[in-house]
């Protein structure tokens, strides 16, 4: 196959620059205007097949818009217009059902254009409307005209269409649907047979979705319909989140395309083309010459471009897709194809020149309409697509229907003419064509499906993809379909495995004016710059984006917590300084040990409770305080475990309480020490609190004033059970709550206050005499607690969560330690490892004979 076009490929380029040198016959250069067909009632044809162009534009002296160096330029493309008139017109008049002794012809005249205006020989037949009848120079027959096709352009059928409604002549676009056309006010008698493109935007639109394509070019023509169009792109790619990188309006002028066309096309990977083949013929050629591989072309249109020589393997337009309303395939038109050929068909002025041109035929020496040394096996079918397709396209189609419109009509008048017994002559039927209006009307409001002819749908596409590498190969192939009417996200139907893309890509192309953001990462629009340029910064904190291109990220619930890549959000796993936690297990490791260790030292005290050391120091005293201490080793593991309501009012009740009652003790053996070695002379007062204990009742009258505030404190706003959602990732830490951040200061604040008091006591009797003297112990250690608790205070209120409770054990064992080592380590040490010196012996070698009597301790 590949060989086949190579071959043919070869051959087009070579001839068709040889149509322009001097080797080629100068019937090549002869061409007519017109030619017709014979029939009862003929149909006028307006095609583009061939123009002239003019290099150095040396104008006529007379004739206006004619140059002296014009060349001709032949357009074989287009040339399926006719065949597809003279298929249409065979079936019908092969047909015994329609128009039964009635044949139908047509009348071909080549439209071509200068400017804005048309030059064929179109009013020569115009003139004959008049009354009905046309005598070509070598036809005097009577003729019928009923109607006219024009097109492709609009402007085309606009200014046949002016001169035709003069006679209310039927005319018949097989262009593309024009909003301006359809105006009945202007153009009365003009019927448009293409389905209209209300749906294209839409359309193209769905695709460039289906791929995730965000920024896209725009190519349109500079007229009505460009700026109708272009509207309805806007707002339908506004709906969807599609930005436009940059909107070209083309003139029908070739000067138009300067370099500054060309600027900022590369911004893109995808382009939207939309016109007329008249149009954009210029833009299309200037495209492939620019070799423009690099971009996707969505077009509505098959680009028809006029064969030339340029690079063979690399074709721009390979990968393309085009959007084209959805015909039925006509088989029988692709059968009719193979038959044709000069012989068939003599009055035909092109077929001899295809013939001439591209199987090495000869003409005649007499008549450029005979050919001679032929291929016997030569037919249309062999040709490259590029150069003449078989199946029939859109405007082949359109022009097929519209000779069936015609046949239709002129039936059901024919029919309605028997009827009313209208005269008929001798000479045939009597036709006017202004009478065929009132009939295509009719068939034109119609449903477009009712008849054969009109299988098309306004809102259905089918989409093909352009596969032209090698170049020459020239294949249109259906890669999906779209249609309006399709439930939502039903309506684009594409088999992706199908598509070939530009060969720059080696996958799906990319489209965007920024790189998508994905999960976790949020759109931030650029000041200045479309939607669809942005940059992406990550969600926030607890915040998730699961889709790629958010514009806002979605907050978790409480109870959740997003993942480190901010995706997707957890449910939060409850979490408390717990037994089983290492910290906890320390923290309670730790208590456990050193509430052991109180009671050792009890036992120690009691075993050894009549040695001078144990009771020197108001030996109940120091039952109470190691009985305290052990409480306070205690209560702090209510710190630890699943927080209750009981434990939570536990924790702040027993740990005011018993250290409470400790610095109490505390305060109470150096009021005692003081009492004891300042009063030189001792009064009535000071004689009774010794005797009585009176320091003792310091104890009860402080621990009373802790529990009134704590009962003040219970009463108003009591600790309960509260969440921290965020202090640690991923967990909800459950702890209890003070509740009145006031009272649990003032409970702090009372203890150092107390503490602070027992300090001062103690430092009065630090010089007293120190045997057994534990008065320097008990400042130290109240000291170390005041500091414990002052410094415990700041970082209590810097951290939150396992660590601030970890922090309120700690101070808690700290303190409790403190008073524990230092009051009773120094005792511990002389009655364990220094029992010499616990002894009544070696107090009196150490200590003086007094002169004072000191009273007992």
């Amino acid at each position: 196959m590949f060989s086949r076009i190579f071959i043919f490929r070869l051959l087009q380029i070579s001839n068709f620059f040889s149509a322009f040198s001097y080797n080629i016959s100068t019937c090549y250069y002869k061409i007519s205007e017109e030619f017709h067909r014979e029939g009862d009632v003929v149909i006028g044809a307006f095609f583009p097949l061939h123009t002239f162009y003019s290099l150095k534009k040396m104008q006529h002296s007379t004739i206006p818009y004619y140059y002296l160096d014009n060349v001709i330029q032949y357009n074989f493309k287009n040339y399926q217009y006719i065949l597809a008139l003279q298929f249409a017109i065979e079936e019908i008049n092969g047909n015994p059902n329609l128009l039964p002794n009635i044949s139908l012809g047509f009348d071909f005249y080549n439209v071509r254009f200068t400017g804005k205006y048309i030059h064929s020989n179109t009013f020569n037949w115009l003139t004959a409307l008049g009354d009905g009848n046309y005598i070509p120079n070598y036809n005097c027959k009577k003729r019928n005209f009923t109607a006219a096709l024009t097109g492709t352009s609009w402007i085309t059928s606009a200014q046949i269409g002016t001169l035709l409604q003069l006679f209310k002549f039927p005319q018949i676009s097989f262009g593309p649907y024009d909003l301006l056309l359809s105006d009945r006010g202007q153009y009365p008698y003009l019927y448009q047979m293409a389905p209209k493109d209300t749906s294209l935007p839409l359309a193209i639109v769905s695709l460039i979705v289906h791929f995730r394509w965000s920024w896209v070019g725009l190519i349109l023509p500079d007229d009505h319909k460009g700026n109708k169009i272009l509207s309805d792109f806007r707002e339908e790619m506004e709906r969807n989140g599609i930005c436009l990188a940059f909107v070209k309006m083309t003139s029908e002028t070739w000067t138009s395309y300067v370099a500054k066309f060309w600027e900022n096309m590369h911004e893109t990977n995808v382009t939207i083309i939309y016109g007329e083949n008249d149009s954009l013929e210029g833009i299309i050629r200037n495209i492939e010459q620019r070799l423009l591989t690099w971009n996707v072309w969505i077009m509505n249109i098959e680009h028809h471009v006029i064969d030339r020589a340029d690079y063979f393997m690399l074709d721009s337009f390979h990968g393309s897709l085009i959007f084209k309303h959805n015909y039925r395939e006509n088989f029988e038109f692709t059968k009719f194809i193979q038959t044709v050929n000069p012989n068939k068909y003599p009055e035909d002025i092109y077929l001899p020149k295809l013939w001439y041109l591209f199987f090495k035929c000869s003409f005649s020496d007499t008549n450029c309409h005979v050919l001679e040394n032929c291929q016997t096996n030569a037919s249309l079918d062999v040709f490259p697509r590029h150069i003449f397709d078989v199946a029939m396209n859109a405007e082949s189609t359109i022009i097929y229907n519209g000779v069936y419109a015609v046949a239709h009509s002129l039936h059901e008048m024919r029919l309605q003419q028997l009827q009313m017994q209208t005269y008929e002559n001798h000479h045939g039927i009597v036709l006017f064509p202004w009478q065929l209006n009132t009939f295509l009307k009719d068939i034109e409001v119609k449903d477009k499906r009712s008849l054969d002819w009109r299988q098309i749908r306004d809102t259905e596409y089918d989409i093909l993809n352009i596969w032209n590498l090698p170049k020459g190969l020239g294949l249109k192939v259906k890669i999906g379909s779209f249609s309006a009417n399709a439930p939502q996200g039903q309506q684009l139907s594409l088999s992706e495995q199908m598509i070939q893309w530009p060969t720059i890509f080696s996958e799906i192309p990319q489209s965007v004016c920024s790189e998508s953001c994905g999960p976790g990462f949020r759109k931030v629009t650029l000041e200045g710059k479309a939607i669809c340029c942005y940059k992406c910064t990550p969600c926030a904190d607890n915040e998730i984006s699961n889709e790629t291109d958010v514009d806002k990220c979605v907050k978790c619930q409480e109870r959740h917590y997003a993942n480190r890549e901010k995706s997707n959000c957890f449910q939060k796993s409850v979490s408390f300084l717990a037994y089983e936690d290492p910290l906890g297990m320390v923290l309670a490791s730790i208590a456990i040990c050193l509430s052991a260790l109180t009671v050792f030292v009890i036992g120690i005290f009691m075993k050894h409770r009549d040695t001078p050391i144990v009771k020197a120091n108001n030996r109940a005293l120091s039952y109470i305080l190691l009985i305290t201490l052990t409480f306070c080793f205690l209560c702090s593991l209510n710190f630890i475990g699943k927080p209750t309501t009981a434990s939570c009012i536990l924790q702040q009740t027993t740990f005011a309480v018993a250290f409470t009652m400790a610095l109490a003790t505390v305060l109470a053996k150096a009021i005692t020490v003081v009492l004891a070695f300042k009063v030189s002379f001792p009064g009535r007062m000071v004689r009774w609190l010794m005797i009585s204990r009176g320091p003792n009742y310091i104890i009860p009258i402080c621990t009373l004033i802790q529990l009134l505030i704590c009962g003040i404190w219970m009463a108003t706003s009591p600790p309960f059970i509260d969440q921290d959602a965020h202090t640690e990732y991923g967990h909800i830490i459950i702890l209890c709550n003070k509740g009145s951040a006031v009272a649990f200061h003032s409970v702090l604040g009372y203890l150092c206050l107390m503490a602070l008091g027992s300090y001062a006591m103690a430092f009065l009797s630090r010089n007293l005499p120190d045997t057994f003297n534990e008065s320097k112990f008990l400042s130290f250690s109240m000291l170390v607690f005041f500091c414990v608790w002052v410094t415990f205070l700041p970082v209590y209120h810097s951290t939150k969560g396992k660590v601030m409770v970890a922090m309120e054990v700690f101070s808690i064992l700290a303190s409790s330690t403190a008073l524990l080592i230092f009051i009773f380590g120094p005792k511990c040490y002389i009655i364990l490892l220094r029992p010499d010196k616990n002894s009544f012996n070696h107090i009196r070698k150490k200590t003086p004979t007094r002169k004072k009597n000191f009273p007992k301790i």
